[in-house]
């Protein structure tokens, strides 16, 4: 991703409305019109950052930027923190696998597995250390299952192979015929990690309903941001936006080369729990960025089953109804979207079947658990992922952000990127210098 100009690959709680009662134009240039200011001849500036996307990438760079010393204003769109894709998502803490050995996932998760285990330990978010199984279900995905534990040794992530007797000691209803056991891997409550986050940011500019309208340089440097009340000004922006972060990059003056394309992800809910006792993934497809339809026993003791992949006809399309004409005219007018089509259409096909049918679905279950039925499944919220995509249909396997004069853009964050926040977090206020 290094010939997109200085770039890097990287990735209700309360009504939130200027948390600490600040008032809903409070540090909105005030001070100064967005410039650094210093409360002392000897101090740093303390600049004013305004954080566009209110997820779990959003806040935790707000609370970020203001442990070191910053002071932030938050703009989310919606009536509520973790709206989208934080909010209907597996809730896994990723123990950082999969990914390429030093890529920025790699980093993020392996690291943030730690720190966000910390997190959630020191501010009394639910979260539990349970381990997961990836299962080999055929000879043929034992090479996968064996590249996946060198990946593993590589990126620093204790993992085991063991035998399917094993596996069945830790889940007596799996079928497999060897597997990788990973003991880091966790549950948590991502929705509860952001209340957290907000709780920390009291006394700093929270706004809720409260969308970007448009971008322009401020009169005086720095950035304004137009909002449906009022002028945000501020020295730096930050761009987490999450399914619509490129349009947030296009409307700052940026032409980014990545597009986000919505892909939804559905789930059930197994009727049956005590057919699981844990997490069971599938050895995933190398060439995808997905993991595949896995089980995930949640912390309330209830079992989700899923995620599938369909392209969804509006950016945040949780249901096949949901449609947005704007949306799907441009996923159609970029030329990557048929590319990718032609490259995965068995693939692509398959998805949309089993989205269709839930014999389909359970049948792709009971692979990893024999037991699971059709009536197992009772169907359950949706999540959509916002996947970059290059013009030559290739998704974007990394974290990505850009960066310009003032401005930092985080362009791609999907999984693992939840688990990762509080590093890639870390990243972005590195890049705001």
């Amino acid at each position: 991703m290094g010939d997109q100009g200085r770039r890097n690959a990287v990735g209700d709680q309360g009504r939130g409305n200027a948390v600490g009662d600040q008032g809903r134009g409070n540090a909105v240039g005030d001070r100064g019109g967005g410039n650094a200011v210093s409360n002392r001849a000897d101090s740093p500036p303390v600049r004013h950052i305004v954080v566009i996307g209110g997820g779990i990438v959003g806040l935790a760079v707000a609370n970020e930027l203001v442990t070191r010393g910053d002071r932030v204003t938050v703009l989310e769109k919606e009536d509520h923190w973790a709206a989208h894709q934080t909010g209907h998502n597996s809730n896994v803490v990723h123990a950082g696998l999969y990914y390429k050995p030093g890529s920025l996932k790699a980093r993020m998760s392996v690291a943030g597995n730690r720190s966000m285990i910390e997190f959630a330990r020191r501010n009394d978010v639910p979260v539990e250390v349970c381990g997961k199984l990836v299962v080999a279900t055929s000879a043929d995905e034992l090479p996968r299952l064996h590249a996946l534990a060198q990946r593993a040794e590589a990126n620093g992530v204790p993992a085991k192979l063991i035998t399917a007797a094993e596996a069945r000691d830790y889940e007596p209803e799996v079928a497999c015929v060897e597997a990788l056991r990973v003991e880091s891997t966790g549950i948590i409550d991502f929705p509860a990690v952001c209340a957290a986050l907000v709780r920390r940011l009291e006394g700093q500019d929270l706004r809720l309903s409260t969308p970007a309208l448009a971008i322009r340089p401020g009169s005086r440097g720095g950035v304004e941001v137009a909002t449906p009340s009022g002028v945000v000004r501020a020295d730096v922006l930050v761009n987490c936006a999450g399914l619509h972060s490129d349009r947030i990059a296009r409307m700052a003056g940026l032409t980014p080369a990545a597009r986000i394309v919505p892909f939804r992800g559905e789930y059930f809910e197994l009727r049956r729990t005590s057919l699981v006792r844990g997490l069971i993934y599938p050895v995933p497809d190398p060439t995808l960025p997905f993991l595949g339809v896995h089980l995930t026993r949640m912390l309330d003791g209830s079992v989700h089953c899923g995620p599938n992949a369909v392209l969804a006809l509006r950016r945040e399309g949780y249901r096949w109804r949901d449609f947005s004409g704007r949306d799907v005219a441009e996923v159609a007018r970029f030329p990557g979207t048929w590319r990718l089509a032609r490259r995965y259409a068995r693939t692509g096909l398959d998805e949309v079947l089993r989205s269709f049918s839930r014999k389909r679905f359970a049948a792709s279950l009971a692979r990893l658990v024999p037991a699971v039925r059709e009536d197992d499944l009772v169907p359950a919220s949706a999540g959509v992922r916002a996947q970059a995509m290059l013009p030559d249909g290739s998704l974007v396997d990394d974290f990505l952000v850009e960066t310009a004069p003032g401005q930092v853009h985080v362009l791609n964050a999907p999984s693992p990127a939840a688990t990762g926040s509080l590093e890639i977090a870390k990243h972005v206020a590195d890049l705001t210098r």
